[in-house]
């Protein structure tokens, strides 16, 4: 049985979810920012994150980062910090960004 996340309440919180959209995507440029963040050992400084997923659509040059957080004020705090870095330190041209509150998860 699937579970909506806002059934889901009282066992965890709810969370939100920073997507990131970049275009101008290459694979060694990925694999150049992955293995900066394996090594850092954790968010920048100012960053309280609950998880990172990257996505990469190597064949079209994108990819899509969801960064999460456990509430929307930790979102907005580091979405200053990420606003604020180098492009070079992204994995190519940010293309949108999307602020999103968590609504459904499916889990088996």
């Amino acid at each position: 049985m699937f579970v909506a996340a806002t059934e889901r309440e009282e066992i965890s919180k709810m969370s939100y979810v920073r997507v990131v959209r970049f275009s101008d995507v290459d694979a060694e440029r990925m694999e150049t920012m992955l293995a900066r963040i394996k090594e850092s050992g954790g968010p920048p400084p100012g960053v309280t994150t609950t998880g990172l997923q990257v996505l990469h659509d190597e064949q079209q040059g994108t990819a899509v980062v969801l960064q999460s957080f456990a509430t929307a004020e930790d979102m907005s705090a580091a979405a200053q910090v990420f606003n604020a870095m180098d492009a070079s330190d992204t994995p190519g041209t940010r293309a949108s960004v999307d602020a999103c509150e968590l609504k459904l998860e499916l889990e088996p």
